[in-house]
């Protein structure tokens, strides 16, 4: 045996991620060994001579390979939170591997066999839902994947699905380095003019971090780029910070995505058309709430039809009031966030700047705490003894209404060069129970927010605030887990159902009783005014004509790849182009591009999924209107809530799940109310 193998934590038992313990170097022979393991598990089912039972094959199949998920989620979380150039490589080596072992296992004819006289046999065996449904998912996974082809099938199969798992690292890789690259370093002062004192300070300390004596210095990572889009009054660096977003990996060098975005949307289609579906989009919604790309299409022309007249006069109104205010005759996609901020300032006098004050990073996390005890009876104990892959990450216990132990949490809250932009939660352990114990889930939230300066600690922007109540929305459906099985535990459901926990919750953001709880001023400790959450609260619908247009795109643009096909598409940006075609207000600039830069669907998983955002506003809308209805902090609706949504994951289809909470199925107009869309598209 090997000394990485011998002396690897990774390969010895443990509880909570061995962090500090683990080396680059120990990743690749894990990896290996786990893989090994698990075949040989895989091994015993098909060789066990009994007759094919649930037990000794779908329990049997859906337990094993568990330290090799453990080994996959720690690695790939690093990846993404706290990456290198090994780190990097090593994902290149890894995901072939693991793509050519799930393969073996769902091209397994002995193992696709028992599974097979099993699920046939199910209508006579006296299975629980939740036991049907496991049975369900783990035939269809190999169905889906190709158990029922023929062996040349078989062989693209394997082919396509090694090519794909490289193409889409390599795709994250060059967004990353691409985003990295890019530096805007000013010296002159008054390029700065309009950014609040504490957005300069920022600029200035990232500047000293990079080794520059002087000046200020703005990068495309969002707490950077967003301040500068929306306060600086140079208009022309804006323009060059918002052209070079926009147009990364699309400049035809060594970092560029054009090639792999044609394969990667090619290779999906031919991979569905190999399953027998006809489009890579047909195969995924097969899986999802919507079922079909009709389905999704009918959705959001719906949505289009309601909110373009809406977006149509925000639209106007903007163009006519940066004309006012500084003669722009055309408006440009740079000058979107800048003259939004200065119109909501108008209209309702409030920025950002008079906000940020009443929300420190520590008492937002405080208040998020706050909101999930009242709603669900939970307390977060944090703690100092629990291994962490960086120092700044913070880690709490969880506990119940009884004292019972729940969950672990990470938090992990600021941007550094080796993590990806945006926010995530993700779990380093799930929840399910075996040998008569419920083995309690380690989660974690990911986000990239301003950091604190020597003058001024952590002091998040609104839209920072909802997007921590997002990714916590998404932890308490991983924390609250109450299943049997962990494939079916936690966030475990279909993709246009995951996201109705996280953006529930960003409903409390906006509610006087919530805010209440938390929103005190950083120096002075006075409670956030009345009249401010009042502002919130008239803000709301600010816009959102605008900006459902803009999340419309983005759908129809994910289902341009994926719901048609795209052998004969050979300019990326021609096919983009013609995609955003109705929900196109700013002109276009030829130099940019988004699906080059477009993670979520060519690297993340919501390929054919984009349009699930909307889909579950419309969920969390209607599921709120519900606690507005009965009070916010109501329990019996909070209950209700954890008991059908939270605890269930995917253990029964979601419109069964989420009838049982609400009584009937979600109604369209709850969202379109919310939003203020109805009296303006009336």
């Amino acid at each position: 045996m090997s000394q990485t193998v011998k002396n690897n934590p990774l390969l010895e038992p443990f509880d909570t991620a061995p962090f500090s313990k683990i080396k680059n170097e120990h990743f690749k022979p894990a990896f290996l060994q786990a893989i090994d393991d698990a075949r040989a598990e895989v091994e015993a089912i098909t060789a066990n001579e009994e007759p094919p039972t649930f037990a000794n094959t779908i329990e049997a199949l859906e337990f094993s390979g568990q330290q090799l998920d453990r080994i996959s989620s720690i690695f790939f979380n690093l990846n993404s939170a706290e990456t290198n150039d090994e780190i990097q490589k090593i994902a290149q080596e890894v995901s072939p591997l693991l793509s050519e072992f799930n393969n073996d296992i769902t091209l397994n004819e002995e193992l696709f066999k028992r599974i097979k006289t099993v699920y046939e046999q199910s209508d006579a065996l006296d299975l629980t839902v939740e036991q049907r449904t496991l049975l369900d998912k783990k035939y269809k996974s190999f169905s889906r994947n190709g158990a029922n082809l023929s062996n040349e099938k078989k062989k693209r199969l394997r082919e396509i699905d090694a090519e794909l798992a490289k193409l889409k690292l390599k795709f994250g890789e060059n967004v990353l380095a691409e985003t990295n690259k890019f530096e805007m370093h000013l010296t002159d002062k008054s390029d700065l003019d309009g950014l609040p004192e504490g957005e300069k300070e920022a600029a200035r300390q990232l500047a000293k971090s990079k080794g520059k004596e002087e000046g200020w210095l703005v990068t495309l990572d969002y707490p950077s780029y967003i301040p500068f889009m929306k306060y600086a009054k140079n208009r022309e660096l804006r323009k060059k910070l918002a052209l070079a977003f926009g147009s990364r990996c699309f400049h035809n060098d060594e970092l560029d995505n054009q090639e792999n975005v044609l394969k990667i949307a090619r290779l999906r289609h031919e991979r569905a058309q190999l399953l027998g579906y006809e489009t890579h989009a047909h195969f995924v919604l097969e899986e999802r709430m919507a079922e079909k790309p009709e389905k999704v299409t009918g959705f959001l022309n719906e949505l289009l039809e309601k909110a373009k007249p809406a977006a149509t006069r925000e639209f106007e109104e903007l163009t006519a009031f940066a004309k006012e205010l500084d003669d722009i005759e055309q408006l440009q996609k740079w000058d979107s966030a800048y003259y939004s901020e200065k119109l909501k300032q108008k209209l309702f006098d409030l920025d950002d700047e008079k906000l940020k004050p009443y929300f420190k990073l520590e008492n937002v996390i405080e208040g998020v705490f706050k909101v999930a005890e009242k709603l669900f009876g939970l307390r977060f104990k944090e703690v100092f003894n629990v291994d962490k892959y960086h120092e700044e990450v913070k880690t709490y216990e969880v506990y119940g209404e009884n004292g019972e132990f729940i969950s672990l949490f990470y938090a992990d809250f600021h941007p550094r060069p080796g993590k990806r932009g945006g926010a995530w939660m993700t779990s380093y352990k799930p929840q399910y129970q075996k040998d008569g114990q419920n083995v309690r889930p380690h989660i974690s939230n990911v986000c990239n927010f301003t950091r604190s300066t020597p003058s001024k600690p952590s002091l998040l922007t609104f839209n920072e605030v909802t997007t921590l109540f997002h990714e916590f929305g998404h932890g308490l459906h991983g924390m609250l887990a109450n299943t049997t099985y962990p494939s079916l535990s936690g966030t475990s459901v279909y993709w246009d159902f995951v996201e109705l926990p996280s953006q529930i919750m960003e409903n409390w953001c906006y509610e006087k009783e919530a805010l209440q709880l938390f929103a005190t001023h950083y120096e002075t400790g006075e409670p956030i005014p009345m009249e401010l959450i009042q502002k919130i609260k008239e803000s709301a619908t600010f816009q959102q004509g605008m900006q459902t247009l803009r999340q419309l795109g983005f759908g129809f643009l994910d289902m341009a790849w994926h719901g048609a096909d795209p052998t004969g598409v050979n300019n990326v940006k021609a096919h983009e182009t013609k995609a955003f075609g109705g929900t196109q207000l700013f002109p276009d600039t030829p130099e940019t591009c988004m699906s080059t830069s477009f993670s979520h669907i060519f690297q993340g998983g919501y390929s054919s999924g984009y349009y699930s955002y909307k889909w579950a506003e419309v969920l969390d809308a209607d599921a709120f209107a519900y606690f507005k209805e009965k009070g916010i902090f109501n329990t019996t609706v909070a209950n209700k809530f954890k008991e059908h949504i939270l605890s269930k994951g995917g253990t029964e289809k979601p419109m069964v799940l989420y009838k049982r909470f609400r009584g009937a199925e979600p109604k369209l107009e709850a969202l379109l109310e919310r939003a203020g869309l109805l009296k303006k598209s009336a």
